[in-house]
């Protein structure tokens, strides 16, 4: 079993509901951005990027849908750090329902990106080092 150590609470809004009355998948969607995003900002890399301009860019993205989730209710994403290499990383996401239960599970692949350049880079120390301490492991 793999430890989420970042976890992110959400409200499903109404407007996430498609014709069937269950959350739409692409609500599943904006549920993984922000928890990607939230993990960005825990490590800095967010907050660097502005005086930098070297950050993530997203390569690829995918969703298993597991359980339906419906208005109203909350959930919590779950992510954690799947992988590290020189100039990517991959990302593990779990949306639970309010009771706990898995109802989708994600993948992102993430470049290093220098946008001043316009390329890939390697990974910034300190972003390595933030993501060995919120995961508790190292890299």
């Amino acid at each position: 079993m793999h430890h989420f150590p970042v976890k992110l609470p959400l409200r499903i809004d109404w407007s996430e509901m498609d014709l069937f009355g269950h959350v739409n998948n692409v609500a599943y969607f904006k549920y993984i951005q922000a928890s990607r995003v939230n993990y960005w900002e825990l490590t800095g890399v967010a907050a660097s990027f502005a005086t930098t301009r070297i950050g993530p860019i997203l390569l690829s993205t995918g969703c298993q849908f597991i359980k339906p989730l419906h208005y109203p209710g909350n959930i919590v994403v779950e992510v954690r750090m799947e992988f590290m290499k020189t100039t990517s990383f991959g990302l593990h996401h779990r949306v639970l329902s309010e009771a706990g239960e898995v109802a989708a599970e994600a993948h992102d692949v993430i470049v290093t990106y220098d946008f001043n350049k316009m390329e890939k880079t390697t990974f910034q120390p300190e972003f390595r080092s933030a993501v060995e301490r919120i995961e508790g492991r190292t890299f």
